[in-house]
């Protein structure tokens, strides 16, 4: 399990871009990667606009975004183009990134336990150390507070 303070684990994802992002990317800047269930959900796509709305506001305070599910690149794009997204979002389809994160989870809805993504934030320095974590993520205001976190940097 990933706590403050921990050295962020290395990641290697291809994007809806058509690219692969690694952690080494993001050096000396900040890095948002935030963790979600499934793309075209009502909190995820919530989320992601959210994210892609204040983008600009991250970027002035030296921060990048990156979504990470475990949908393949192929959804990642349908779901950017149809919600004019402008976060980048990477595609962990053999959940390895998920795993290392400890955001692949069990969960229960109606008594029914399945294994998925707890909807989850790392705000990660340019140095690559965690400096905040979210988890169990409520959409409405997260969006504010990591934002706020990544002034305080």
């Amino acid at each position: 399990m990933v706590e403050v303070g921990d050295k962020a684990p290395n990641f290697s994802l291809p994007t809806d871009a058509g690219d692969t992002v690694t952690l080494k990317d993001f050096k000396g800047q900040a890095l948002i990667l935030y963790f979600y269930p499934k793309d075209d959900t009502p909190g995820c796509t919530k989320e992601a606009i959210g994210f892609s709305e204040d983008l600009a506001k991250f970027k002035k305070a030296g921060a990048t975004v990156l979504g990470v599910s475990k949908d393949s690149v192929e959804k990642h794009a349908k779901f950017r183009a149809k919600h004019d997204l402008a976060v980048a979002l990477g595609s962990d389809e053999e959940g390895a990134v998920v795993e290392d994160y400890g955001v692949w989870v069990e969960k229960n809805m109606y008594g029914k336990k399945y294994m998925g993504i707890e909807r989850a934030t790392f705000l990660i320095d340019g140095k690559g150390v965690v400096r905040e974590i979210w988890r169990k993520v409520k959409v409405p205001g997260h969006v504010e507070k990591v934002l706020e976190a990544v002034k305080g940097l």
